[in-house]
């Protein structure tokens, strides 16, 4: 049996597959604990971004939602459809239409750390209590050298 994958998107302002999306969020908070954002946040953030969805036979199974600056929100593959690329060609989709693609990984997501890295993301930094958990993040870049506005937001941290 052939699968068709198709890549459909929702703009900012966009909900179409909004409740989809939710779903297989949801999907993996139940069954590994990761993405654990509330629904309100869900829905604002997903509303407010423009959404990258893989559909594998008008199934969703993985999507990237990121904001108008490049940063990823959300990155959801469902574990039927792992090993496939399919998160690879999400965070490229963004990558083509942003020079510095940027994220957060929770320090214990040893999977994603490692996807994300071998993707070519540099570990800018570690956050503390970054999730509403208490769990600590790590924040991830890829692309350009930082932009003045973030060498002097890192110098000012200092």
């Amino acid at each position: 049996m052939s699968v068709n994958v198709e890549m459909r998107i929702d703009g900012p302002g966009e909900t179409e597959y909004a409740e989809t999306a939710w779903a297989l969020k949801e999907d993996i908070r139940v069954n590994e604990g990761l993405l654990k954002q509330r629904r309100g946040f869900f829905m604002d953030a997903y509303r407010r971004s423009a959404t990258y969805l893989l559909f594998e036979n008008d199934a969703l199974v993985a999507f990237a939602s990121t904001r108008r600056d490049g940063y990823i929100l959300f990155l959801a593959v469902s574990p039927e459809a792992r090993g496939k690329g399919y998160g690879k060609r999400l965070v490229a989709e963004v990558a083509k239409e942003h020079p510095v693609v940027t994220c957060h990984a929770r320090t214990t997501n040893r999977n994603a750390l490692d996807f994300y890295e071998a993707m070519g993301f540099e570990v800018q930094r570690r956050i503390e209590n970054y999730y509403e958990d208490g769990g600590a993040s790590y924040y991830l870049r890829l692309g350009e050298e930082a932009s003045l506005r973030e060498r002097l937001s890192e110098f000012l941290r200092r």
